[in-house]
């Protein structure tokens, strides 16, 4: 049964005569009753047809037919109907007679005046199954679904102007309504396509889920809708560099809230020119929302950077640890790009031991979302078996959230190094041990000349909690050192010409400089360690 009162019947009459389909007559007449707008175009004009049809068959009615033949049905009196005549003989359309009502045929088009066909033609299944054949061939893998849709802002516009009508007839009962009080398109557009989409695909649609289908629509026929309120309203537009018009949505939705009503019939007819065609489907995007995997690397190589070597676009080394990573997790997860990140970073001639260095990395619009922990493992190991230089441990899927886990606190951390240093002077194993009683030395270090060129100048207080060394030859010791996170160890050997303040060299004495760099330990708890 239809979900209209007989206090809606001047109204759903009036929004028929204005052009508009059978549910955003429902949206207008603020119908709440989600299925009540599932039912087929045909169902839904006969029931209003019924609802507006009254006893006296004299009183004359009109209704919209929204579906092929795409031709409005008047819907007039027998007896009317049998005193009409052609005014020159001419043929009139063909007629047929249904309960002493006699509905005519006439070639008007028939597109919605409000929504421009959104909730006609495409809430059907056959626009369902257009976009369910885009999602399925691009292989993304899913369980549940969001839907989103971008509608043209004209449409604000010919709803705002079927509103005003509705205000005044709701008006004249002594009623009032708001604006908010009808039902938004895009709300009463998902009733109908949600349920339909479920059929099609066999999965829910799901506000919160990673895999997002969009669509936009688009009607250039009536794009001009708009342009008064630049002139009317020309403070809600203005250009943006990311925009290629400035009549977005939200503009025209915010200059119909500052315009007069006066000020808007004297600018848009209503109703407004009937549109020749609905609102094509210009654009179908899927989307996959990013995942993330961590784990620890270990650098066994001098030659080899964290990330892609490229100065003045020519490329300074073969390959990096991101690229020997990602090439294996790309392939598996099939995701569009990536973003690489760690916890800090050592040069390209310093290798990382011990348990390694965490990294984490987004993988953006993966076409695979669910991989299990045993298939995880077996991708380490295809890792690790690529390449003599990088190996990964404790690989894992992981929340966006957790990846904040690698970057909490990070100078606060410690980390562990092993340098081989150089002395220009002889030395002796007493001339050293002093090293290994220092504690919590407090270094001045102004910003490294070697990455001044991408990190600000500033002198950065930096602590060496502890040192130990190991005696070799007269011109050569071993200096095992845990320091705060941040601590540039080359410059705390050599001194970077007394940027950094004290050094190895002035602490002997001498000039020293810094032959080999391990680091032996990042001491970051994450991500979690796993079972080999």
């Amino acid at each position: 049964m239809i979900a209209l009162t007989e206090k809606d019947k001047p109204i759903a009459q009036m929004l028929l005569d204005f052009g508009a389909c059978p549910r955003c007559v429902f949206r207008l007449c603020r119908v709440g009753l989600q299925a009540s707008y599932r039912h087929p175009h045909k169902e839904l004009l006969s029931e209003l047809y019924e609802f507006l049809r009254s006893d006296n068959d004299e009183q004359k009615l009109s209704c919209e037919m929204a579906d092929p033949p795409c031709k409005r049905i008047k819907l007039e009196s027998t007896k009317e109907a049998s005193e009409e005549q052609a005014p020159n003989g001419s043929h009139q359309p063909a007629s047929v007679e249904a309960d002493g009502i006699r509905a005519t045929e006439d070639v008007r088009p028939t597109v919605c005046n409000v929504c421009l066909g959104i909730m006609q033609e495409l809430s059907e299944m056959d626009f369902v199954k257009a976009v369910c054949h885009k999602i399925n061939s691009s292989e993304y893998q899913f369980s549940s679904f969001g839907f989103s849709v971008s509608f043209p802002p004209q449409l604000s516009v010919r709803e705002h102007a079927a509103w005003l009508l509705v205000k005044e007839e709701m008006g004249k009962q002594g009623l009032l309504v708001e604006k908010n009080d009808i039902v938004q398109l895009k709300e009463a557009y998902k009733w109908i396509i949600h349920p339909l989409f479920l059929e099609e695909l066999g999965v829910p649609a799901d506000g919160k889920s990673l895999f997002e289908v969009s669509v936009v629509f688009a009607h250039p026929e009536t794009d001009e809708d708009c342009r008064f309120l630049a002139t009317a309203c020309p403070n809600c537009f203005k250009p943006a560099k990311n925009k290629q018009s400035v009549f977005t949505r939200m503009a025209v939705v915010k200059a119909l809230e500052m315009i007069s009503e006066e000020d808007f019939h004297k600018n848009f007819v209503c109703p407004p020119s009937s549109p020749k065609i609905p609102c094509t489907a210009v654009d179908i995007q899927c989307t996959n929302g990013s995942i993330f995997v961590a784990g620890r690397y270990n650098k066994y190589s001098r030659t080899l950077p964290q990330t892609p070597w490229i100065i003045d676009g020519e490329r300074k080394m073969e390959s990096s640890v991101e690229e020997l990573i990602l090439e294996h997790l790309m392939a598996v997860f099939k995701a569009d790009s990536f973003n690489f990140s760690s916890s800090g970073r050592e040069d390209v001639d310093v290798r990382t031991l011990g348990n390694g260095r965490p990294f984490a990395i987004e993988l953006i619009n993966p076409r695979r979302v669910h991989v299990a922990a045993a298939e995880m493992k077996a991708l380490q190991q295809t890792i690790n078996n690529s390449s003599d230089k990088v190996q990964v441990r404790d690989l894992q899927l992981v929340t966006r959230e957790a990846i904040g886990h690698m970057k909490e606190g990070e100078e606060e951390k410690t980390k562990t190094y092993s340098a081989l240093i150089w002395t220009e002077k002889e030395i002796w194993s007493n001339d050293i041990a002093f090293l290994d009683n220092m504690q919590e030395l407090k270094l001045d270090q102004k910003t490294p000349l070697r990455v001044l060129h991408r990190r600000p100048l500033a002198v950065r207080v930096r602590t060496i909690h502890s040192m130990r060394s190991e005696y070799i030859d007269e011109h050569h010791f071993r200096l095992h050192l845990k320091t705060q996170a941040g601590t540039y160890i080359k410059e705390f050997v050599h001194g970077d010409f007394g940027r950094t303040k004290p050094n190895i060299g002035s602490l002997l004495g001498t000039t020293a400089d810094i032959l080999e760099l391990d680091v032996e330990s990042v001491d970051v708890d994450w991500p979690p360690a796993l079972e080999n």
